[in-house]
């Protein structure tokens, strides 16, 4: 379902990382300028941003997202929005960008921004840019399963997406989480998007490593497969030990607590003392596995898994990758998720990755 069409150059103008001077930012533009990329470096902190630019021997620019956003993306044409969180920050730049004509990227996995993003279709389409929430691990591994899937099987009424990682976590990434709170956990149903109560789902899957006790999570995918592969019936799973199941759904009645600017903000001020992330060899030795599931309504059931990257390098070369393919192509303007764009092979593609496996049950 590629939307480009191959060997038309679409843009040779410059492209932007905003965000910058956050982890997966800095990790991004160190791997762009490795690949002989020139990204613009930008975000909102002068001293980091020109810091990182001076040392990369790039250009950079400093901005909010609370000023006129377009006047400040003069001659870019994609953007690559790392700056979280995202709730907070992807719209403003979504209208900078439609303002502005430049491809919109982030590497978000909150389902309230997919469904901000989507929701901008027509807009992108009559702009001819393309808008592209989740060009990293949220969502890229799981959106390609779920083509996958969905080509195996292709009258599948239920999917059901997960991973298993060890990874460490960035600080950016815990602040997201922090502003999350409280929320609890969300399926698609019937088209729709419910919430569920947190620790509700519970159930036993092998991600690729034996069998573990997994729970529900408000994972992205409840938003993004649906417009990837029309399946009306989606869940996201984790690994999660039983007590920590029972524990989700005990702290279930603690969410007006969780939901306090006062704990969040505390909580966010010790991340930024504390926090920094994973290191290049806890990355190198903790790869991910994901698993999908499709099942249609006369019961035949489809599993695939696949290994790839750490989390964090895969949001590093995919972005990247899709930073590459929409500068080098001509695409319809509108909103996508990654697989849509590029095929579900295009975690195969990726370095670290391997192929899918298919088990029919």
């Amino acid at each position: 379902m590629n939307k480009y069409r191959r060997g038309v150059m679409h843009m040779t103008g410059s492209w932007m990382i905003y965000g910058a001077n956050g982890y997966t930012g800095e990790l991004i533009a160190r791997e762009a300028v490795k690949q002989g990329m020139t990204p613009i470096l930008a975000g909102r902190s002068e001293e980091k941003v020109q810091a990182l630019a001076r040392e990369l021997n790039l250009e950079s620019r400093v901005f909010s997202l609370d000023q006129n956003v377009s006047s400040h993306l003069a001659g870019i044409r994609l953007v690559l929005h790392c700056a979280g969180p995202f709730q907070k920050t992807s719209a403003p730049m979504i209208e900078g960008c439609l303002a502005a004509s430049a491809h919109y990227l982030d590497i978000t996995g909150e389902i309230s921004v997919f469904e901000h993003t989507h929701a901008q279709h027509e807009r992108a389409a009559a702009a001819g840019i393309v808008l592209c929430s989740g060009a990293g691990f949220d969502v890229i591994p799981t959106d390609c399963t779920a083509l996958r899937l969905k080509e195996l099987l292709p009258e599948a009424t239920q999917l059901a997406l997960g991973f298993d990682s060890d990874s460490g976590a960035s600080r950016g990434t815990l602040k997201t989480m922090i502003s999350g709170l409280g929320s609890g956990s969300a399926e698609r149903r019937d088209g729709q998007l419910i919430p569920v109560p947190l620790g509700s789902q519970a159930r036993t899957i092998d991600f690729g490593r034996g069998f573990k006790s997994a729970m529900g999570i408000p994972w992205g995918d409840v938003s993004t497969a649906f417009f990837t592969t029309g399946i009306p019936n989606i869940s996201t799973w984790i690994p999660m030990p039983k007590n920590r199941v029972r524990g989700a759904r005990l702290a279930s009645v603690a969410r007006p607590l969780l939901n306090s600017s006062f704990v969040k903000h505390r909580l966010q001020k010790l991340i930024e003392r504390k926090v920094t992330g994973p290191s290049e060899t806890s990355r190198m030795q903790n790869p991910a596995f994901i698993w999908g599931e499709a099942v249609n309504s006369a019961g035949t059931a489809l599993i695939v898994r696949i290994r790839t990257a750490n989390v964090y390098d895969v949001t590093v070369f995919g972005a990247l990758e899709m930073t590459a393919r929409l500068r080098q192509h001509e695409f319809t303007g509108g909103s996508y998720t990654p697989a849509l764009l590029f095929g579900s092979s295009f975690i195969e593609q990726l370095p670290g990755s391997g192929s899918f496996q298919v088990f029919w049950t």
